[in-house]
This record gives C-alpha cells, structure tokens and sequence, in this order.
C-alpha cells in the first residue's frame, strides 16, 4: 500500500501519521479542514516532498470528498478528523455530532462509492482504517481493562459522537462489505500536541508561572500512548489488519492526573528550574470537576500485540521527558496557538 488519504493529518495524532508515511516515501494526502486544532506547521518536516500532499476540505463536504477520492485514487484510508476535545464538547455538542457522526458517514458513502467502481484487485487490497477513542467504553472501577468485546458506555457528547461513529464503520463493513477496521486508543501525547491539552497545558502554565488546575482531586485515572508508538500501530492495524476487526492500542501507563502533574513538575525542576528555586508543583491548583467526568480508562492491547506484532517504544516516563525537551525547544511552533487558544480548563459550564 502506497497511496493513502488521511483524515484531520493537520491535527496532533494525523500529522504524526503523515510525518511517518511521507517520511517513509508512502504518497499521502492529507485531507483536512483546518479547524482551530489543525496546523500546517506541524507538517514542515514533509511539507517540501513530493509524495506529501494537501487538500483543504472538509470531510461534510460529499462533493468534495468523491473529487478526493477520483482525483488521488487512494489505496487506503485513515481517517482521523474529529472534534476531540471533551470541554468543548460539553459546552457546544452541535458541532460533534456534525463532524464526527456526519462527516464519517460522508466519508464512507465516498469510500464506498469509489471502492465499489475498482477492479476486483484493487477492491480487495482496499482498506478504511477507522481511528477512534477508548471513552466510546465509558469509565472503569479501580482494576479491569478495556478489550475489544467491553461494551459501548459513552458517557460525554464527544464520547457518544465517536461511539456513533463507530457504529457507522461497523454497518459499512457488514451492509456493504466495505473493508473497514477501527482502533480504539488510549490517551496521546507527544510533540505538536494543542495547547488545550493536559500535558502541554501543564508544561505551558508552568512555564509563565501560571496555576496548574486539576479537576476535583485529580484522581481520576488514564493510559498514557506516545503519538509516534500510536502511528505505528495504526499502519500496522491500515496494513496487515483483518477487515471487520477493532483493534485496542493502549500504553499499558495508567497514571491519575495529579501523577501526571507532578511527573511534569518534576522533570521541568530539572530541566528548567523556576528562577525562585521553587519546585514548579507549587503551582498546583484544584478545580471544580468536570462534569460526567470519568473515573478511570486502561487499555489490553494484547490483540494487537499478539495479532500485528505492535509493541510501544517508549515508557510513559522517557516519552514524557522527550515531550517537555520539545516543548522546551519549539517555542516558536506553540506560542502563536497558546496566544490564540482559550484557556479552557475547568471552565465547562
């Protein structure tokens, strides 16, 4: 497979997907809307190849997405553009339900129309790579994993939106036979993440003296996934896959938020001491919790282990120490979307 469309490629998880494939010579087209988490910059180490290519569309757009689709001749497709952030979510669900249910239906009906006009070689090499999100599960008690049998339990308009859309991908495979796979992933984070985000939102604060704010006492529990181990795991999944199938990609790096804080903390002390000496978790603050805020998520990826051969490269603690040495070097890339973005941490009304 040499010709692949990605979806949202401008955003955190999509531009580690088309730094990988195009630095790897693959042909990409990264398809993406440019909402406020999408940013080109995030794609000037390929940006120059030949074999690394941009459309501004977005996936709601049915015209466009069928031109997408003749034009570049796809062998595959991962799609991965979706509002992802779950304050935003709960403040204004109109426009999750329009990206991430309609748009990926939209997106289907252009895969499928495409897929089913290529000759019968082609339409069986053909894949659509579904990315989606471990919180379609809901929340977990204090032990337990999620697997690829544990049952829906969305649980926020973002959740429900992404669970939807699961549900979509699973109808294309068993209606029409379109060869459709889903991941369901645990937390990323990485370099190029969106400031919104707990763990650069955390660096960034502690960088300008800010209050670091961790909703209610900050116990509640995530599986940390570096973005780079992600990609490969989903062109494992887009490559060597079975049709039909989900696949569970997770860190096996359960942390609560409070750890999560204090481990940056820690290693910005080290890094780049604050200039009164003091330790950076001083600035720790607690806030009013999120609604529907969910207890604990932690993914088996044994599936995918067993079955594709994927294992992560990175611990959650060597890949949080080359995230801040990023952030630390690469002011230039956040600092223009740090002045633009809304500081939206325990602000959910």
């Amino acid at each position: 497979m040499n010709r692949v469309i990605v979806t949202g490629g401008a955003g955190f998880i999509g531009s580690a997907v088309c730094r990988m494939l195009a630095g790897q010579g693959v042909e990409v087209l990264n398809v993406d809307k440019l909402t406020y988490a999408g940013n080109l910059s995030s794609l000037e180490p390929v940006a120059h190849l030949p074999n690394y290519h941009f459309l501004k569309a977005d996936i709601c757009d049915a015209p466009a997405m069928a031109r997408a689709f003749a034009e570049f001749r796809p062998q595959g497709v991962m799609h991965l553009a979706a509002e992802s952030h779950v304050d935003r979510s709960i403040d204004g669900p109109g426009l999750f339900l329009q990206t991430n249910v309609v748009g990926t239906y939209t997106l289907l009906e252009a895969a499928h129309a495409y897929w089913k006009a290529l000759p019968e070689a082609d339409r069986a090499a053909f894949r659509f790579l579904h990315i989606s999100t471990d919180e379609v599960y809901g929340s977990l008690g204090p032990t337990g994993f999620f697997t690829e049998e544990t049952p829906y339990a969305p649980r926020s308009p973002y959740s429900a939106s992404k669970a939807s859309a699961d549900h979509l991908v699973n109808a294309w495979f068993h209606t029409y036979g379109l060869p459709t796979l889903k991941t369901n992933c645990s937390n990323n984070y990485g370099p190029y993440h969106f400031p919104e985000k707990l763990i650069p939102l955390v660096t960034l604060n502690a960088l300008a003296g800010r209050p670091l704010p961790i909703y209610g006492k900050g116990d509640n529990v995530r599986d940390w996934l570096y973005v780079e181990d992600h990609a490969r795991a989903l062109w494992l999944a887009l490559t060597t896959g079975r049709p039909g199938e989900t696949y569970n990609v997770g860190g096996h790096n359960e942390r609560t938020n409070l750890q999560v804080v204090q481990s940056i903390c820690a290693i910005l002390d080290e890094l780049r001491p604050r200039p009164d000496a003091r330790p950076y978790a001083d600035q720790i603050t607690f806030v009013k919790d999120r609604p529907g805020h969910d207890a604990r998520y932690a993914i088996d990826p044994s599936k995918i282990m067993r079955e594709l051969g994927w294992k992560p490269q990175e611990t959650f603690d060597t890949g949080l120490r080359r995230t801040i040495r990023w952030y630390l070097a690469n002011e230039a890339w956040w600092a223009p979307l740090r002045k633009a973005a809304e500081e939206r941490l325990g602000t959910a009304k």
